[in-house]
């Protein structure tokens, strides 16, 4: 079902994750949906490779525990999720040089951690990984000592955008 984008997350230079000056890494875009859920999109290439064709675990991995760790900033964009534990189970083979989705969601929260699941979504629709993992919400400026939000951290317009996404 088609859900409306209602907001989209900022990248930054350098993360592996959104990062858009970084030249390995998966330079994906977070969006808000109405229905509450957070949409990620990437095109991993094969540099992200585990076997010929298929995307490594590891990545497959990283992109869940970012998106759901992102899933809080929905709620309040100074708050940042640092991962407690993920796990991950694998479904299907992932493949890169074809676009990609995570949906996830906040399924469980308190005042100091929250909970979520996501889903790695292949181009077919077929759900390739999924994840649930357990978060501690921290500020990002006890996160690290370094202001990123003022030269790292930015919104990325894009005309390519879309409206509205199926999730």
């Amino acid at each position: 079902m088609k859900q409306k984008v209602i907001g989209k997350q900022n990248n930054s230079k350098m993360c592996f994750v959104c990062g858009m000056e970084n030249k390995l890494g998966l330079k994906a875009y977070f969006y808000e949906m109405e229905n509450g859920e957070l949409v990620a999109t990437f095109t991993p290439k094969d540099i992200h490779q585990s076997y010929p064709g298929r995307l490594h675990g590891g990545i497959a991995s990283t992109i869940l525990d970012e998106a759901i760790g992102r899933a809080i900033l929905m709620k309040d964009e100074g708050m940042w999720g640092v991962t407690l534990e993920l796990n991950v189970k694998f479904k299907k083979p992932v493949p890169y040089d074809e676009e990609l989705k995570v949906i996830c969601k906040i399924t469980k929260e308190t005042s100091r951690t929250f909970e979520g699941e996501g889903r790695i979504v292949l181009p077919n629709g077929d759900i390739a990984v999924v994840a649930e993992g357990k978060y501690f919400k921290m500020h990002v400026n006890k996160i690290t000592d370094v202001d990123f939000t003022t030269d790292q951290w930015f919104n990325v317009e894009d005309h390519n955008d879309p409206k509205e996404i199926e999730v």
